[in-house]
């Protein structure tokens, strides 16, 4: 193809190709937090704690501690067939993010403006701040990996 010049307008000078100059943009300041340090969990089942849910047993995974608290991370084991009487409370947790991952077994909740839900072995769901939820069933083999932040959280029941 043959190029075109074209011919500057009466009055306006030829503009000139200039080379822009970029500028990097700070970074915002980083967080500080302590460094955090390396850990290992192997699964033995004398490590699963029975006091956090009377249905439930939770193996801490050594997160919090190597994090400083910045996150936890836990298996939860399901001890006990559902009822809707002990496990079904409407509840929210006061959390930056949440996700939690199906390793065995399935798990329904029913999410505030979002329904009812049922994951499987190799599902994952993310539960944004403060989202009201409440178990619906699970199998009796169910097991779920909790991530967490921060380490420290408040559950809310509702009424």
């Amino acid at each position: 193809m043959a190029k075109v010049k074209r011919k500057a307008k009466a009055g306006r000078p030829k503009a000139k190709k200039t080379k822009k100059k970029v500028v990097a943009k700070s970074a915002a300041p980083a967080k500080t937090h302590k460094p955090q340090r390396f850990t290992a969990s192997h699964h033995r089942d004398e490590d699963f704690d029975y006091g956090l849910r009377p249905y439930s047993a939770y193996r801490d995974l050594g997160i919090a501690g190597a994090t400083h608290g910045m996150v936890q991370a836990h298996v939860i084991r399901m001890t006990k067939p559902f009822t809707a009487e002990e496990v079904a409370i409407p509840h929210y947790h006061d959390v930056e993010f949440q996700m939690v991952y199906v390793l065995k077994g399935w798990f329904s909740s029913e999410f505030e403006g979002q329904g009812v839900h049922t994951f499987y072995a190799g599902s994952c769901w993310i539960q944004p701040p403060k989202i009201k939820h409440t178990v619906r069933g699970y199998s009796d083999d169910c097991e779920l990996l909790e991530i967490v932040l921060p380490a420290d959280f408040e559950t809310v029941t509702l009424k």
